[in-house]
């Protein structure tokens, strides 16, 4: 998906091989695919160093140029909305990417700004799909965890970036330590450098520590594809009793199979990002994603009218194409 903006073609998240700027809102893998070298990248400093120290590539970086912002997006540490005005056309524009509208305890919240197009991503477009308070998920999982340990370890499955440093400073709240693997830990120094407090052990480094922990009950923190394969290591190594948990807003969609799931999100619910819509008040809504039809079809129902992003959707001299392989 890409965006003419005043003689520019800019990428939004996604690859465009014909455009000359990219936009990356942050350094999760579903939304890096459009980085090129040679080709400048307009991102916030956290998100290039994320996808560095996660990629092993360097990112060319410019600075937004004076008709443009990057609004915090609430998603994960150093995640950005573009917001632009056209020189030309006389109108602003949104582009979300991933976005929360409930306060994350590393994050912070979407800024939300007035534009005339809002191009809104569509992860959860049903209404019936609602999280509850993050205040009260989050007492739940310390909860969960602090009465677990008392008889094993608790095992959670996520991914290397956002939700395991969420989770580190969650459990830290109640005094938990968690172990985590090296590709968490390498990430956690990122948010460190950047005055994020994480209190966790590293499984692949400082042995001493490590071991003197595991004597014990403890918290680990591993990526989800490594969940099952790290309990039956832990069973057999500990003898203990092993709770297998995840925090996703997937577990009000999904059955992971897992022991207990908590619906701690990243991304905003229908009914937030109808709050989200109603702040910035746009004269036209586009969705994208893969659900970006039935988005705009419930959207439309509640009484925000909306449309799915086709290729070369036009709004005056806004062109915006898309290729629903890189959706």
């Amino acid at each position: 998906m890409s965006l003419y903006l005043d003689g520019d073609l800019i990428a939004l998240d996604a690859r465009d091989a014909s455009a000359n700027v990219n936009f990356v809102s942050h350094a999760h893998a579903d939304h890096i695919g459009g980085i090129r070298k040679g080709v400048p990248a307009i991102t916030s400093e956290i998100t290039r160093e994320l996808v560095e120290a996660r990629k092993n590539i360097t990112m060319t970086v410019v600075q937004p140029s004076k008709n443009m912002r990057l609004l915090n997006a609430g998603h994960i540490l150093g995640s950005t909305q573009l917001y632009a005005e056209s020189k030309d056309g006389g109108y602003s524009v949104v582009y979300t990417g991933d976005f929360q509208m409930q306060e994350s305890p590393i994050a912070g919240k979407a800024e939300c700004r007035h534009a005339d197009v809002l191009i809104i991503d569509s992860t959860y477009p049903h209404a019936d799909v609602t999280f509850e308070a993050k205040d009260e998920v989050i007492t739940s999982l310390q909860r969960y965890c602090t009465a677990k340990l008392e008889k094993g370890i608790v095992l959670f499955g996520s991914f290397s970036l956002g939700k395991p440093q969420e989770l580190i400073t969650i459990l830290n709240e109640v005094d938990i330590c968690p172990v985590v693997d090296s590709r968490i830990a390498k990430v956690n120094k990122v948010y460190e450098k950047h005055g994020i407090k994480l209190d966790y052990i590293c499984a692949d480094d400082n042995a001493g520590e490590h071991d003197a922990m595991t004597k014990g009950n403890f918290v680990s923190i591993v990526e989800n594809q490594k969940i099952r394969e790290t309990k039956q290591m832990l069973m057999q190594r500990h003898n203990k009793r092993v709770s297998t948990a995840i925090a996703t807003g997937l577990s009000k969609v999904f059955d992971f199979g897992l022991d207990v799931q908590f619906s701690l999100s990243d991304h905003a619910d229908f009914a937030q990002s109808i709050e989200y819509i109603d702040a910035c008040s746009p004269k036209f809504i586009y969705t994208y994603g893969k659900e970006a039809d039935a988005f705009a079809a419930n959207l439309t129902r509640a009484g925000r009218a909306a449309a799915p992003m086709r290729p070369k959707t036009l709004f005056g001299d806004l062109v915006v194409e898309t290729n629903e392989a890189t959706l």
